[in-house]
């Protein structure tokens, strides 16, 4: 009985070492797209925040968790990750309002870098949060509805809504009332095309893993 219990126990409890690697990844790409949005850069004369370049490939690696730990687990991934990012600037706000050592002459520069423009930051935690769970559900829709093969499909696909809605609250939340109507629609244009491209080259990744069985 008792080598029963153990072979069960590391059988329920046996996370492959890739599986470990998509979870974490994951977390760690939305982590550091969340930080890097609180820069807003100037591309082509358009402002777009420096978490457009990575943050697209949160949801290939989403689609990758999907497939090796399930809908409901990819979930609950999506809400510990949001979870987290919720922390991380409250964090950084609260360390850059402690006292500087009199020997520590960068405090200026770590409140400027890493004491967030809040708004920002809650645009991008959102939108980011909601887009996935939307990826989610068209990924899964058509996995389970449509089919389980053309496996670049379903993710060009699910893609194709959940960045919208990611550029659409994000803007949306971060700008409105800030910005003119016309610099929001070239935001929004211009980091769907990035957001997008990021996509396509990074549609290869989803052949790295097994479907969950």
């Amino acid at each position: 009985m008792e080598n029963n219990f153990k072979n069960n126990y590391k059988k329920e409890n046996n996370l492959s070492f890739l599986t470990i690697l998509i979870i974490c990844s994951y977390i760690a790409c939305q982590m550091i797209s969340n930080i890097a949005s609180v820069k807003i850069a100037n591309v082509l004369s358009l402002a777009v925040d420096g978490g457009t370049f990575l943050y697209p490939l949160a949801f290939t690696i989403r689609d990758m968790a999907h497939k090796t730990i399930g809908k409901k687990n990819t979930q609950k991934l999506i809400i510990v990750s949001a979870i987290i990012n919720i922390f991380t600037p409250i964090y950084f706000y609260i360390v850059s309002q402690i006292p500087a050592d009199s020997s520590w002459e960068f405090n200026e520069s770590f409140q400027t870098t890493l004491s967030p423009v809040m708004r920002i930051s809650v645009a991008s935690i959102v939108a980011s949060t909601l887009s996935e769970l939307v990826d989610t559900e068209i990924y899964h829709f058509f996995v389970a509805k449509i089919t389980n093969k053309f496996q670049w499909l379903r993710v060009l696909i699910s893609n194709a809504f959940s960045i919208p809605v990611d550029n659409f609250l994000f803007v949306l939340v971060a700008f409105w009332g800030v910005l003119p109507i016309d610099a929001l629609i070239g935001i929004f244009i211009f980091n769907f095309f990035v957001k997008y491209a990021v996509t396509i080259i990074s549609v290869p990744m989803i052949y790295l893993v097994k479907e969950k069985k």
